[in-house]
């Protein structure tokens, strides 16, 4: 009659502990996870932060003197020309670039149409 195989207890154990080691690593990953989906969870707040967006319609240099000189009316040429893209800034750094509209709901107000967002992380605002 045959005998029933046995498990050598080290190799048993060595399978368990191989088993082990992989749900240890699964239930880190999972771990991983979850506290990633938190943080996505928790961005909420951040979301509702204010941050300051300004539309560079050009700028000038001029000496103090021709400053001093301006008054009601006076008008200073930009460097930017009609139909070029204006940059969209926020909190500093270039972000987009767009075309000057007229709201439509309020004919007294501007607005800007994005026709680019300017990518990179870099830091500079000359993206």
């Amino acid at each position: 009659m045959k005998q029933p195989l046995e498990a050598d207890p080290a190799t048993a154990t060595a399978e368990a502990l191989g088993v082990q080691n992989t749900f240890g690593k699964l239930a880190d990953l999972a771990a991983r996870s979850a506290d990633e989906t938190n943080r996505l969870t928790n961005i909420e707040p951040i979301l509702r932060i204010p941050v300051t967006v300004q539309v560079m319609l050009g700028s000038a240099t001029m000496p103090v003197a021709d400053l001093m000189k301006l008054g009601r009316g006076a008008v200073i040429p930009l460097d930017h020309r009609v139909g070029e893209p204006v940059e969209v800034v926020v909190n500093g750094r270039i972000v987009a670039r767009g075309a000057v509209v007229v709201v439509e709901d309020e004919n007294s107000r501007f607005g800007v149409s994005l026709t680019e967002i300017v990518g990179g992380m870099s830091g500079d605002t000359d993206a």
